[in-house]
């Protein structure tokens, strides 16, 4: 018979205490002088019983810069991308955008016409049960192009507070959603409702960002109403209660009332984000244990994010346990060869079972996911400014994001599939608003938020992106001018210093081989730093000074951990991807309306997530497969034609290699088969 815990227990109790001591577990701590013996400490979960906030503020070592003293160059992928989510965002008219929620307030929408998808109104068709969410991600993404000095952002912006503040009185003074309040009892009732939480954050954060960094005091006004509501809905309800509510997707609330809280000094906001704080899925975490299998990805990275504030307020080590160990496992044990993570949103296999978990879906690597991993990273950097935090910012920035905006219209992806043999499917103009289209705008408005950082000793150079830093409280201004990576090389130009010595920490990237060369002023400097660490140049700078520092890149190969024949390319930072053509590929198949059997949502939005197939291989498309002539692959993989173009040899079929960043409308592949 087997036993369980319990019957085990009932067993010991009816055979009596001789037995029960004989069946106890010896104690393995070897007895002290004297034969004392300590006892075991019990294995407790880290978060039991009801969490008590007490404020003991975190001061971060490193801050990155303020986005106004940071300004991308032109010219570079970075610009670019900026400029056309800029359009597409100047596109979407703010009446548009406020249409629900004025006519959930009984407010006149006017002659505007609704927006479709995610952001679907009652209007006696199906709706979408998360419109709001888009607003609440534009007026995050306007606040942060008005903080970069774009004056029709905030001014568009601004006009949304104010209709927003509208509304919100119109409904009484605190509550403001673009969907009525019996929402909130079908989630009360535990009846099936999608999200509202989760929607509700979008909004919080975006006023809480026009705010902070737009500088529009009737946000905060509308953030704390937002927040008050929210403390007496959740109130009310037991512990035990709260944490069935909180198996519904709520996002980052507990995240962004804890910004609240600090940025107010009020901890009534801290105290109302502790009942956001799901406890199922922090204790395994806090004891590093990986039981993230079958989760949903998006869900629980903004957990994640708001223990990480959690710990920033109070210096609870639980919190800080739970955000450092997540990204140690999810960025080594669950992340693709491109930086990426999930697949169908979910974590569907053990970890490192990768090339298994590949094979379940083609949707992998979804985009709001990779945007929170970025935040993530940025967030623990601030604990601790260890250059491998920035090695994979880098890596996920360039093989994930740079490459899931559309050139010219903005549009962005949900899904970066990595399917041999799959293409990249896009938004449509005004009829999607998925998740990622919102994390997309927000993206692509802060490109220049994490290339500069700083401490008391000095600046972090932590990005090779064209750009200009003005420390105006030191009087120094930098230049940094770059093609990388289409280049090996990157320099910064001092063209303002005052006296005084400055540290100027360049990040020496860990995929080298070597340490680089750098030249300061023209002049080879006689030592340089090992990979993965930083150059450190501590000097009284003066104006014209030149650093220049020289970035050997190189072809390597990274195979999946449980499956070493699948092998992906890189140049340098760059993730290669095998040009397959643009055979069959219509408008329709790239962005919507192409529906995807059997996908959860798209009978109900209209639009595609990702590319139409259902389940792995792509029908009718053959993927090569290769043998490698060495170990090397720069034997097999030879320079091409074109800009970081490389192309197979010897094979029975050869195939171009280009960045996957740089592949639109066009068939590809990132994992083979070698033998």
């Amino acid at each position: 018979m087997e036993l369980s815990r319990r019957t085990f227990g009932a067993l010991l109790a009816a055979t009596g205490p001789a037995a029960a001591a004989l069946a106890a577990p010896q104690n393995p701590v070897p007895a002290a002088p004297g034969n004392f013996r300590r006892p075991l400490a019990p294995d407790t979960p880290a978060f039991e019983g009801t969490l008590e906030f007490t404020r003991k503020n975190v001061a971060p070592r490193a801050e990155p810069f303020p986005m106004p003293q940071v300004r991308l160059l032109p010219n570079s992928i970075y610009h670019d991308a900026q400029e056309w989510n800029r359009g597409y965002m100047e596109r979407l008219a703010a009446d548009r955008l406020l249409y629900t929620f004025r006519a959930n307030a009984g407010l006149p929408v006017g002659s505007a016409k609704p927006l479709g998808g995610w952001e679907q109104p009652e209007n006696g068709q199906r709706s979408s049960e998360l419109r709001g969410h888009f607003p609440g991600h534009f007026l995050s993404a306007a606040a942060q192009l008005a903080a970069n000095g774009d004056r029709e952002a905030k001014a568009k912006g601004d006009f949304m507070v104010a209709e927003m503040a509208r509304c919100q009185q119109k409904l009484g003074g605190k509550y403001l959603s673009a969907f009525p309040t019996t929402w909130w009892d079908r989630l009360e009732k535990g009846e099936r409702v999608w999200a509202p939480f989760y929607t509700i954050h979008k909004i919080m954060a975006g006023m809480f960002d026009m705010y902070s960094l737009a500088g529009n005091p009737q946000a905060l006004q509308v953030l704390e109403g937002m927040a008050a509501w929210a403390d007496e809905w959740t109130a009310p309800k037991t512990a035990e209660h709260m944490q069935q509510i909180l198996t519904i997707e709520f996002g980052g609330m507990a995240e962004t009332l804890y910004r609240l809280a600090a940025a107010t000094n009020d901890d009534r906001w801290a105290k109302v984000g502790d009942r956001f704080q799901k406890k199922s899925f922090l204790n395994p975490l806090a004891a590093r244990r990986d039981e993230l299998r079958g989760l949903h990805v998006n869900t629980h990275i903004p957990q994640v994010m708001a223990a990480a504030r959690r710990y920033d307020l109070s210096g609870d080590m639980r919190f800080h346990d739970v955000a450092d160990y997540f990204f140690q496992e999810v960025t080594t044990a669950r992340t693709y060869v491109t930086g990426g993570t999930s697949n169908a949103e979910a974590w569907l296999a053990p970890p490192r079972r990768l090339s298994t978990e590949l094979k379940l879906s083609t949707n992998t690597a979804e985009c709001c996911c990779a945007y929170n991993m970025l935040k993530l990273a940025r967030h623990l950097y601030s604990w601790d400014p260890n250059p491998s935090y920035f090695d994979y910012y880098e890596h996920l920035l360039l093989n994930h994001r740079i490459g899931t905006i559309r050139p010219k219209v903005g549009y962005t992806q949900y899904y970066l599939s990595l399917t041999p043999g799959v293409w990249k499917t896009f938004n449509t103009e005004d009829q999607t608003f998925w998740c990622c289209t919102g994390s997309g705008v927000e993206e692509y408005s802060k490109l220049n938020d994490s290339i500069y950082w700083r401490d008391r000793e000095g600046l972090y150079v932590n990005l090779f992106i064209p750009s200009e830093l003005d420390w105006a409280e030191k009087g120094f201004k930098l230049r940094q001018e770059t093609k990388y990576p289409a280049s090996q090389n990157t320099a910064l130009t001092v063209t303002a210093a005052r006296a005084g010595e400055l540290a100027i920490r360049l990040r020496i990237p860990g995929w080298l081989q070597t340490a680089p060369s750098v030249k300061l002023n023209g002049r080879l400097l006689d030592s340089s730093a090992a990979p993965g660490s930083y150059l450190v140049l501590k000097r009284a700078w003066k104006a014209g000074d030149r650093v220049e520092m020289e970035l050997p890149m190189r072809l390597r190969v990274q195979a999946m951990p449980d499956d070493p024949a699948m092998q992906a390319f890189l140049y340098g930072p760059l993730v290669l991807a095998g040009d397959l053509g643009g055979e069959g590929l219509t408008e329709a198949h790239i962005i919507g309306p192409n529906l995807r059997v059997g996908a959860p949502n798209t009978e109900q939005f209209g639009s595609p997530l990702g590319p139409a197939i259902a389940t792995p291989p792509v029908p009718g498309i053959e993927i090569p497969t290769f043998r490698a002539s060495g170990a090397d692959p720069s034997s097999w993989i030879k320079p091409a034609d074109g800009p970081l173009a490389f192309r197979t040899t010897g094979q029975k079929k050869d195939v171009t290699l280009v960045p996957l960043n740089s592949l639109f409308d066009r068939r590809y592949s990132v994992y083979w088969q070698v033998s």
